[in-house]
């Protein structure tokens, strides 16, 4: 975590050189702040509340500083987003933001970096999960109290943020086992009991609250997030695991009267 602690009181002292006034605060989320963080598997995630909207130039400034700092942050860098306070309380979804950042946009950014400031700005649905994290266990690295700043997120648009990244997980489980594997038991963990989970804590309730014959993956899964070495990956049985886990996902109602996905929205 000491790499952690070094890139964001940089982040922290530069974004208020930066945006001055405008900052209202920076949010700490994901592994870093669920117990989880691994330096090979992990990346930094946060999110930048701002009062009004940013000019161009200043987006331009910002991006050149997160760029520099990603050098010196994990192998799967910094991934940062920043949204108006005015979308966070009452909370708008899916949310508008004003800028993102990881390392996936990077090449984009150092070829064409006008191109991606006029247009690295929408709607992401993956806010309402990063804001209900935050909610229930983000740190706030400066500015104003998460509970001043953020509503927390309606059920309904957490569990639609949630239900959108495994909803074709037959399918894709393969390109990402691990991720993916871990991402359905915590996903089911919220359907069944409203739980807020990392991915090793989604794995570790899966292993106390799914059949046996599905133990082993779990277990695999866990052992690869922890180290970082590559585990061998069964197809059939990845696949059969994901067609399961969507069934149960999707018919199930939870304690906390969650609808099934369809109903959304």
């Amino acid at each position: 975590m000491h790499m952690v602690e070094n890139v964001t009181t940089q982040f922290v002292r530069q974004s208020r050189n930066i945006l001055g006034d405008n900052l209202v605060g920076i949010y700490l989320h994901g592994s870093a702040v669920m117990g989880c963080f691994h330096e090979k598997k992990s990346d930094i995630d946060l999110l930048v509340v701002v009062n009004a909207d940013i000019a161009n130039a200043i987006k331009r400034q910002y991006m050149d500083m997160v760029v520099e700092l990603n050098k010196y942050a994990p192998q799967k860098g910094i991934e940062v987003s920043i949204v108006r306070k005015d979308v966070c309380r009452p909370f708008l979804y899916p949310t508008p933001f004003e800028l993102h950042f990881s390392i996936a946009h990077l090449q984009w950014y150092q070829e064409s970096p006008a191109d991606y400031i006029a247009k690295m700005h929408g709607l992401d649905k993956d806010l309402a999960a990063h804001i209900t994290v935050i909610w229930h266990r983000g740190s706030c690295l400066c500015g104003e109290n998460i509970r001043d700043v953020f509503e927390e997120p309606d059920k309904a648009f957490y569990f639609d943020s949630i239900w959108s990244d495994i909803a074709n997980a037959e399918e894709e489980i393969m390109r990402s086992p691990v991720y993916m594997i871990l991402n359905l038991c915590r996903v089911l963990a919220y359907k069944k009991e409203g739980l807020i989970l990392s991915k090793k804590e989604g794995g570790n309730w899966g292993i106390d609250h799914i059949p046996p014959q599905y133990h082993s993956l779990l277990s695999a899964a866990l052992k690869e997030y922890a180290s970082g070495k590559p585990a061998q990956w069964e197809e059939s049985s990845a696949r059969g695991y994901a067609a399961y886990m969507i069934g149960q996902i999707d018919n199930q109602y939870s304690p906390t009267g969650l609808l099934t996905p369809e109903s959304y929205l």
